[in-house]
């Protein structure tokens, strides 16, 4: 089994040039899965059929797992056999009509009000609080995942046209948009943090610490966990949450979700339309301009 795990896991950097983040998931939620079925003792892959991952599923609820992280471990094994399916290892996968039911949970966001506690926290004295802020005028104004962020170069914005060139899932590539807040608060940071962030060996990434290197994911976690305290959010602010909170303010503004997805940069539409949800400020504005007994007025309806 090492030997086809490695050259599966070559094939998902070599063919499929997936993300080091997605090979990372996968690859752990495959030795799990391999650790089990040791466990079993199970010597070969095509020992393993719907009994045995019933198994194995069963297993893992047992330990407690979420339901969205038994189907993420699903997930990474059906994608393994559909290698294996292609290279003729085995001639059925156990896996082909096996899905966990997920509880629905709308995305968490953050309202309008909370929104601008947080954007208005950092200190814009010093260099930090101005990529800071800068930072997260970008987050909110574009949905960008936390991973593109980092990984954004000074020449992938362009400040004249509020247009960002990113390099996405699968190193597809999308134009994603900011607003003028966003914009201003990155102008200050590159005309007057960036230069003072910046180290002698020099850098070309949008974003620094404070050693002049390039912000990573975690830290851009902690800097938001220090902002939603001093701004008194009330919640658990992650990168993640300002993605969701730009696809549903966006939505709530009357954007066609066909937009919203192309600006998230997601494949498929299903995967946007978890943010149609309806905020209730929404709905009663939606309520009252609609339909025509809201507001006391007959309208001459019997």
């Amino acid at each position: 089994m090492q030997e086809i795990y490695d050259r599966y896991v070559n094939y998902l950097v070599a063919e499929r040039n997936v993300s080091p983040y997605t090979v990372r998931n996968y690859t752990t939620d495959l030795l799990d899965f391999f650790n089990f079925l040791k466990t079993k003792r199970i010597d070969s892959l095509k020992e393993v059929d719907r009994h045995v991952l019933r198994g194995y599923l069963s297993h893992l609820m047992e330990e407690g797992f979420v339901k969205s992280s038994i189907a993420r471990k699903l997930s990474a094994i059906r994608s393994f056999y559909r290698y294996l399916l292609r290279e003729g290892v085995v001639s059925a996968s156990p896996v082909a009509d096996t899905s966990p039911k997920l509880d629905k949970r709308l995305p968490t966001f953050l309202t309008l009000e909370e929104i601008e506690r947080l954007l208005k926290a950092p200190d814009l004295s010093t260099p930090q609080g101005q990529r800071d802020r800068a930072l997260l005028e970008l987050l909110y104004a574009s949905g960008l995942r936390v991973s593109e962020v980092v990984s954004l170069n000074l020449g992938q914005i362009d400040l004249d046209t509020g247009e960002i060139r990113v390099r996405g899932k699968g190193s597809k590539e999308r134009i994603t948009l900011m607003g003028k807040p966003a914009i201003n608060a990155l102008t200050t940071y590159l005309n007057q943090g960036r230069p003072k962030l910046l180290s002698k060996r020099g850098s070309s990434a949008l974003f620094l610490n404070r050693y002049g290197g390039r912000l990573t994911v975690r830290s851009v976690q902690k800097t938001l966990e220090k902002y939603a305290k001093i701004a008194n959010v009330g919640k658990r602010v992650h990168p993640h949450m300002l993605r969701h909170t730009f696809a549903t303010h966006l939505l709530d503004g009357g954007a066609d979700l066909r937009v919203v997805q192309e600006l998230l940069g997601h494949a498929n539409l299903s995967s946007t339309q978890i943010y149609t949800h309806v905020t209730k400020s929404q709905a009663r504005k939606v309520y009252l301009a609609a339909h025509p007994m809201a507001r006391g007025k007959s309208n001459g309806v019997v």
